[in-house]
C-alpha cells in the first residue's frame, strides 16, 4: 500500500511529493534524484524510505529504464550509510534486513536496468549501490570508496561478491584494505564505469544511452537482467562456511576497532586501531 503523503493524483498520472529524493517520468525512462545534500545525499532510513516507495511507484509503470543521479552537481554523489544510523558496537551493523542492505536488493531486483549517472566521489555503501546499478556513467569527478576499514566494520560477504562480480579480485582487495578513493579514469579501466564523459556531456550520454535501451523489447531486457544477476550471484556457500564467515564478521563488529572506529569518525579525528588478533 502507497503511503497517501507522497501521492496527489494529477489526471492519469501519480505526481510524487518527496522530501529527500526527487522522481520524474518520461518517455519510458524513470529518474530517481538524491536531494538531501545537508547530508551529502547519505543513505538513511528516510532517503530510502522514499526511494522504495519510488521503486514501487515506477514497478508498476511502464518503465523500461531507471536512472540513478544526484539533483545537481556536487563535490559529493553519496556519503554512504549514514553512520548517525550505525550501531555504536556489539551488534552487526549491516545485518540483512538493514535498511542500506535491503535498498540494494530492490536495485538488483528491479525489473527494468538501472543506470547509475555519477558527477562527484561517492563513498562507503554508496559505491556498492554503484556495483548494484547494471550501467554506471561518470564524469571526471567521480570517485568511488569503499570504506568499512576505516570504520573498524566488517562488510557482508554478499556485499564483496558484488565487487567482485565486477572487478579483478586483486582491484577489489586494494580498495577494501585501503579505502582510497578510485580516480574515474582507473574506474573505466577496471569496470566501475562503463563510459566516462566530460561533464558537460555527462546527462546527455546517459540519457541517450536510456533511450536505445527503452527501445529494445523490454521483456528480452528484463529477462537478460534477472538472467545475469542470477548468474552472477550463483556462488556456491555451504552452511558451515557461511557460519564461519559470520563467525569472523562477529569477531570484529564486537571488538575493539569497530567501537574505536565509530567513535573516532563521531568524534571527527582519525581512529587508533588496536593490535591485529
Amino acid at each position: 500500500m502507497l503511503p497517501n503523503r507522497w501521492m496527489a493524483k494529477t489526471g492519469r498520472k501519480h505526481k510524487m511529493n518527496y522530501q529527500y529524493i526527487k522522481t520524474e517520468q518520461a518517455d519510458l525512462i524513470a529518474t530517481i534524484r538524491f536531494n538531501h545534500y545537508g547530508k551529502r545525499n547519505a543513505l538513511s532510513e528516510c532517503l530510502i524510505e522514499e526511494m522504495h516507495h519510488a521503486l514501487e511507484v515506477f514497478g508498476k509503470e511502464d518503465v523500461r529504464v531507471l536512472v540513478l543521479r544526484s539533483d545537481q552537481k556536487n563535490k559529493v554523489w553519496s556519503a554512504g550509510h549514514d553512520v548517525m544510523e550505525l550501531p555504536r558496537s556489539e551488534r552487526d551493523p549491516l545485518p540483512a534486513d538493514d535498511p542500506v542492505m535491503v535498498l540494494l536488493k530492490s536495485i538488483r531486483a528491479f525489473r527494468a536496468p538501472v543506470i547509475a549517472m555519477v558527477d562527484g566521489s561517492v563513498w562507503g555503501a554508496s559505491t556498492d549501490l554503484i556495483m548494484s546499478c547494471d550501467i554506471a556513467m561518470g564524469d571526471h569527478d567521480s570517485t568511488f570508496a569503499i570504506t568499512p576499514a576505516k570504520l573498524g566494520l566488517p562488510y557482508t560477504a554478499s556485499g564483496i561478491l558484488h565487487f567482485m562480480s565486477r572487478m579483478p579480485l586483486n582491484v577489489v582487495k586494494e580498495m577494501f584494505l585501503t579505502a582510497d578513493p578510485i580516480g574515474a579514469d582507473r574506474a573505466l579501466q577496471i569496470g566501475i564505469l562503463n563510459h566516462l564523459y566530460v561533464s558537460s556531456e555527462l546527462e546527455a550520454k546517459t540519457y541517450q544511452m536510456a533511450r536505445t535501451i527503452a527501445s529494445r523489447s523490454p521483456q528480452a531486457n528484463s529477462v537478460l537482467k534477472a538472467q545475469a544477476q542470477m548468474l552472477s550471484d550463483a556462488a556456491v556457500m555451504n552452511p558451515a562456511v557461511f557460519e564461519h564467515l559470520q563467525s569472523l564478521r562477529k569477531n570484529v563488529y564486537m571488538g575493539s576497532d569497530y567501537r574505536e572506529g565509530i567513535t573516532a569518525f563521531l568524534e571527527k579525528r582519525d581512529p587508533v586501531f588496536g593490535q591485529a588478533k
